[in-house]
């Protein structure tokens, strides 16, 4: 199995920090690490107690250090490869030039499409994709609403969506239907893997697929039931 950090925040640990661990992981587990950095936003990352930087430059100046690092021991036969958490052009641009590819999160198909034509034909792009195996409209916008209405007031989100045509009453209230049912795949195994399928169609190389559910047991419920289907999208 091939496992990402999705996604680690830049300001939690130090450049030498996170090169040492990205390491350590890529040699004892074979290529089997990718690791995902992101900038994170500035309100969870001021409660930290840190200085929120310009994101693009903060980014680059750490890809910078985590490149110069001396490893404390000797260095795997293959780095693991580095993802980013990027959303709009500037930092599409610096993941295509500096790392493997793109993870972006709360984005619909016509972000993947965006974000291909910036990367170009080979970096990796895996967007992530919010799922709910639920039928009914209203129960299922409930329940994506009480995840997704965290993302909406933060800043770096926030101005993705408005980037892809939602104005501030898309924004409000956990957001208008026609945000929830862009960013939240819902209804019954087929619908779901068609979002997939859009994603892929669009230019995904990979998609990375996060149930909504309460709970650990539901979330593993969700993913068996799409297991076929998405798998075979």
């Amino acid at each position: 199995m091939l496992v990402a950090s999705g996604i680690a925040n830049i300001y939690a640990r130090d450049a030498i920090a996170t090169a040492n661990g990205a390491a350590a992981l890529a040699e004892a587990h074979d290529g089997r690490f990718v690791l995902g950095l992101g900038v994170s936003h500035a309100p969870a990352v001021q409660r930290r107690g840190h200085e929120y930087g310009r994101p693009v430059a903060t980014m680059r100046e750490y890809l910078d250090a985590m490149a110069s690092a001396e490893p404390s021991f000797p260095p795997p036969p293959e780095p693991a490869p580095i993802v980013l958490a990027a959303l709009r052009r500037r930092m599409l641009e610096l993941a295509a030039e500096r790392t493997a590819g793109a993870h972006p999160y709360l984005t619909p198909p016509e972000h993947t499409e965006r974000a291909r034509a910036i990367l170009g034909p080979d970096p990796l792009l895996a967007p992530e994709q919010m799922v709910l195996l639920e039928t009914d409209p209203a129960r299922a916008r409930e329940i994506a609403r009480r995840t997704v209405s965290y993302y909406l007031d933060l800043p770096n989100y926030a101005a993705n969506l408005r980037e892809l045509g939602f104005g501030d009453d898309d924004l409000a209230g956990g957001g208008s239907d026609r945000l929830i049912d862009a960013v939240v795949a819902w209804g019954d195994e087929a619908a779901i893997a068609a979002r997939v399928r859009d994603h892929l169609d669009a230019g995904a190389d990979h998609v990375c697929v996060q149930p909504l559910d309460a709970t650990l047991g539901g979330q593993m419920a969700q993913l068996r039931r799409l297991a076929r289907l998405v798998g075979a999208a």
